[in-house]
């Protein structure tokens, strides 16, 4: 059997001096022309996060929290992968491999893994190649499909030979993928099912049209990041692994306009939990390394065969894109499909209670 090994993040000090160092030699670009964040985030807003990520944030305190799960590495395709393995003591338990998305982490699990185990699964939850402290590619290839088929082979290395599947984000890209292998897996549940408007759609309904709206809102200001991370990642990583405020904004702006927040970020979100997830970034060093997988994947990201599993989908109201259930139909065998009261993008870090329940009732039938 090939080797597992346990890991703990154990961030040194010196890296923890060199970021706040860093932090109070920012040198600021001017204010932007708007009193919102049509521009970006704000200065100000910007200041008092950094300010508070240099003066108050207790990463070793954080570090600890994380570090409650236990952790391991394993070498896949000569890559290390890092991931969270924490088991049900429920004898009907049900194997569950859940993945993150950019610029998610591992981090954006931390409140439902326990529920779940609690729930009766045991769970896997793996950081993606290039993200946190899975292992960095030195070579071009891992895509959705290499990682799809690398998750299968970490469930059956570690003794799962029949699983389900869970993910939002590169998680639902990663997550579809499993399920159209059809390896061990057995079904798949996401929060941002892949969906297409008919070619032939002329008179569109209301749900019909207010996706179209959201879709053409985000293609003209909501995704400038993907055209980047997908052509010149290798560019833009110079700067987000020399400057934390660099990393900081790039991420936590997308906090801003993918969460069901009503203007700002710490609606949804704690200060503390934005500044974990960004830690996640820069004291790994990914900025580059994670933007890398929209090179390889992102004109992909829809492509493929439909998924004939059953699949469950949480369709949360402020996703990204917002596909009604009979575009995603053609590419899924949908069984399930519930429609969340409240949430956005990083539905297990936002709405943790509402996920674990969805997520429970739609395996049920599986264990």
């Amino acid at each position: 059997m090939a080797h597992i090994q346990p890991f703990r993040i154990a961030i040194p000090d010196a890296d923890l001096a060199d970021l706040t160092a860093r932090l109070q030699r920012t040198r600021w670009p001017e204010a932007e022309c708007v009193d919102d964040w049509s521009q970006g985030i704000p200065l100000s807003y910007t200041r008092e996060l950094a300010a508070y990520w240099a003066d108050e944030y207790d990463w070793r305190a954080r570090e600890a929290g994380l570090n409650r799960f236990e952790q391991f590495t394993t070498d896949i395709d000569g890559l290390p992968i890092h991931f969270i393995h924490a088991r049900s003591t429920r004898p009907d338990a049900f194997p569950l491999i859940i993945t993150h998305g950019w610029p998610g982490s591992v981090v954006e699990f931390h409140k439902v893994i326990e529920p779940l185990t609690d729930a009766g699964f045991h769970v896997v939850c793996p950081s993606l190649p290039g993200y946190g402290f899975s292992g960095k590619p030195r070579s071009t290839g891992w895509g959705v499909e290499r990682i799809a088929a690398a998750w299968d082979e970490l469930m059956v290395r570690l003794g799962y030979r029949r699983y389900g599947a869970q993910g939002g984000d590169w998680g639902a890209a990663v997550t579809t993928q499993i399920g159209r292998n059809i390896g061990h897996c057995v079904a798949i549940h996401t929060n941002m099912p892949i969906g297409r408007a008919p070619k032939d759609l002329s008179d569109p309904t209301p749900d019909e049209q207010a996706a179209l709206e959201r879709l053409g809102y985000y293609q003209r200001w909501d995704s400038g990041y993907s055209k980047q991370q997908s052509t010149r990642p290798q560019t833009l990583g110079y700067g987000l692994v020399d400057s934390p405020v660099g990393q900081l904004a790039w991420i936590v702006e997308k906090f801003w306009s993918w969460t069901d927040c009503d203007g700002h970020p710490e609606n949804a979100l704690t200060r503390d939990e934005l500044l974990d997830n960004v830690m996640l970034y820069w004291a790994t060093g990914t900025g580059a390394s994670s933007a890398r997988l929209y090179w390889e994947s992102f004109g992909s990201f829809a492509g493929g065969g439909a998924v004939t599993l059953p699949t469950g989908v949480a369709a949360f109201p402020l996703e990204i894109l917002r596909s009604p259930r009979h575009w995603c139909e053609p590419h899924y065998n949908i069984t399930r499909w519930t429609t969340m009261p409240r949430g956005g993008h990083f539905a297990a870090f936002e709405q943790p209670g509402p996920f674990v329940e969805e997520v429970g009732s739609f395996f049920a039938d599986f264990r």
